[in-house]
């Protein structure tokens, strides 16, 4: 696909985005809503086989159905001269592998709000029935702001399809692959949680815990090796956090976190006082089911065999009882102590017949008495009830009568779950159990505190629907403008906040639609000109400045886009103006300047970003424009860029949260940070 290529004659290509092995993906420019957007084209040599269009088509499906800030959005799907296609938000930015890579170490605070996004965004995928099947850093993507999103559902599946496991084909990377996954079996919401686990691994140290030259040796280690431990890497990471690891990687799915958001829960809490003397933790020994690990050849058979589709191998250790028979009397002793017969009677004439039918007789009631015997020993089995909703005290009381008893019991957030009210069991409800077992409980503690969203350009009734059913309330103001009608402009609480939803209102600015106005010929005009018209017209303008020896100084000599043509209300139009002739203007100097913008606290319970305008003024920056405007969850270092000609002297402003707090005239390139 080359740039400008317009797909479907919306969608003109820009670049290349990146290869992968079933479609390549662009960077496109939806020509009708005025928006970068990325588009992914199913590969040419990939159009005609029916299981890549499958699987590309099970993305389409699973992304739709899925609304979430953290999850990469479909906006449309779509077919041109047999090339099938999918467009989807474009996040700008960098995928979590690389995002390791350039900024390792990273802060354990910024660990955990990033799994926490992460993990909001997989547990709203399994309260669909879906599972990604296929988390890896590589299929994490980090946008400028530090937010994450998940994309890449081309192998994700819901719980009822299992025409993927059936034809027992291993997808997904092997670092991040399941135990259960690497054996062929199917994959479960424990399988994501396992790779949850090895990505939180790997944003702790810096890399996967098992490496190897083959995808072989590498799944050997993930069920025969022990988790390393991320405490020997850094000794200052708490024991709690690697808790977390630990729990998420047990070799056994049913010692993993019960779901997402118990892992979510559990992970909020890693840095509190009250944690910090956690021992370490030991998986227990949950069932008394062993499974053999097999030997190197036999994972490569049964791998191979997974990839060609005919066969899975699970080997099980089983206890064959034996039935040992009792020493056979000899047949002299048989004659003595039986009492002589009639010569004519049946027996004498058939000794042998009577001695096995007599054996078979004991032998039959052997096997009988086993059999009994076995029956009478089963344990009575019973079926958890439903707890959900119940107090702890009257879960309790319920469990009884079922002939159960309480386990563990956990507390976590909840924002569907009423303080001091259960959760979820584990064994859940209706599952068939030992009577006298112990069932596990996870107790509220009322609502939990959320990241919230960055819902610019979303639809504002989807959005209002997901965060009034999370607990928030939502407020709407309506405004022309220039991007389609029920699209959300902007919102008043900044994402990336750390709020609790049932105690925040937040207000959307949504569009009421665009119109047009005709463009004037803004060449030869003063600076306070253009922003009258820009005003009255309700446009924006980004200024910059140059050399021109045709315009004096302190008056446009160019523009974008060029006058006389119709251009949408709220539309940035940007206009040059002139510093006058550069007949005599030396080589300009470019250098950096280095700064570190202290983050804010806005509260003493939850996290706020830190709203950030910086302003720059040399040779192609204006300081009444804004050069960047970011949104920062920690002090954060930038460099600015100055371009500065002859005795012409730089100037920047950095704005927190509507207040200066770092200016700085008379630049030159002695400022330079060396």
């Amino acid at each position: 696909m080359t740039p400008n290529y317009t797909l479907s004659g919306r969608y003109r290509i820009v670049r290349s985005l990146g290869e992968g092995g079933m479609a390549n993906v662009y960077l496109a420019h939806d020509l009708i809503l005025d928006r970068d957007v990325a588009v992914k084209l199913l590969r040419l040599d990939l159009r005609d086989d029916p299981k890549t269009i499958k699987r590309f088509q099970r993305e389409a499906l699973a992304t739709t159905e899925l609304v979430h800030p953290h999850i990469v959005s479909l906006y449309d799907i779509g077919e041109e001269n047999g090339m099938q296609y999918l467009v989807m938000e474009y996040v700008k930015g960098m995928d979590l592998k690389n995002y390791i890579k350039e900024n390792f170490p990273l802060p354990l605070q910024q660990v955990i709000d990033i799994m926490e996004q992460i993990l909001s965004a997989v547990a709203t995928a399994h309260a669909h029935n879906i599972i990604h099947r296929d988390l890896k850093p590589q299929n994490i993507l980090i946008d400028e702001q530090g937010n994450a999103k998940i994309t890449d559902f081309g192998i994700a599946v819901a719980l009822s399809e299992h025409t993927m496991t059936q034809t027992n084909t291993i997808l997904g990377s092997v670092h991040y692959l399941s135990p259960e996954q690497a054996r062929g079996s199917m994959a479960t919401k424990q399988s994501d949680i396992y790779s949850l686990g090895i990505i939180l691994y790997e944003m702790l140290t810096g890399s996967v815990p098992f490496k190897g030259e083959t995808a072989v040796s590498i799944a050997l280690k993930h069920f025969q090796n022990a988790m390393p431990s991320v405490r020997e890497f850094d000794a200052d990471i708490p024991q709690a956090l690697e808790n977390v690891v630990l729990q998420a990687t047990t070799k056994d799915p049913r010692e993993r976190y019960a779901t997402v958001e118990d892992m979510a829960a559990d992970l909020l809490t890693v840095l509190a006082s009250n944690r910090a003397g956690e021992k370490r933790f030991v998986p227990q020994d949950v069932g008394n089911d062993e499974t053999k690990i097999m030997p190197s050849a036999d994972i490569q058979a049964a791998i191979a065999a997974n990839q060609d589709g005919k066969t899975q191998v699970v080997a099980h250790k089983s206890k064959q009882p034996t039935l040992q028979r009792p020493a056979e009397t000899t047949e002299s002793q048989t004659d003595a102590d039986e009492e002589p017969l009639p010569t004519r009677s049946w027996s004498k004439r058939h000794p042998l017949r009577r001695r096995l039918l007599f054996w078979g007789g004991i032998i039959l009631l052997l096997v009988v008495a086993v059999i009994v015997g076995l029956e009478l020993s089963r344990p009575q089995m019973t079926t958890v009830p439903k707890v959900t909703g119940l107090s702890q005290r009257a879960a309790t009381k319920v469990l009884k009568k079922h002939h159960l008893t309480v386990g563990t019991v956990q507390h976590a957030k909840s924002n569907q779950v009423a303080k001091n009210q259960v959760i979820k069991s584990t064994p859940s409800v209706k599952t068939r159990v030992q009577e006298r077992a112990r069932i596990n409980l996870v107790i509220s503690n009322g609502a939990k505190v959320m990241s919230f969203g960055n819902y610019v350009n979303d639809n504002y009734h989807d959005v209002r629907q997901t965060l009034k059913s999370a607990g928030f309330k939502v407020k709407e103001t309506y405004s022309t403008s220039s991007v389609a009608a029920g699209q959300i402009i902007s919102q008043d609480v900044v994402a990336g906040s750390r709020v609790m939803p049932t105690d925040t209102t937040v207000t959307f600015t949504v569009s009421a639609g665009s119109r047009y106005v005709e463009l004037k010929d803004l060449t030869g005009e003063s600076k306070s000109d253009i922003l009258d018209y820009a005003e009255a017209n309700d446009l924006n303008v980004n200024f910059k400045q140059g050399y021109s020896s045709e315009q004096k100084a302190g008056y446009s000599y160019d523009q974008d886009p060029d006058g006389g043509g119709n251009v949408r209300t709220g539309s940035t139009i940007t206009v040059t103006m002139s510093r006058g002739s550069d007949n005599n203007v030396t080589t300009p100097q470019n250098f950096y300047v280095k700064l570190t913008v202290p983050y804010k606290a806005l509260s003493a319970t939850t996290a706020q970003a830190n709203d950030v305008k910086i302003y720059l003024y040399d040779d192609t920056h204006m300081i009444e424009t804004v050069y960047r405007d970011i949104a920062i969850m920690r002090s954060t270092k930038i460099s600015l860029p100055f371009q500065l000609t002859g005795n012409t002297k730089g100037h920047y402003r950095i704005v927190r949260n509507g207040v200066t707090i770092m200016e700085k005239k008379n630049i030159t390139s002695k400022s330079a940070t060396k």
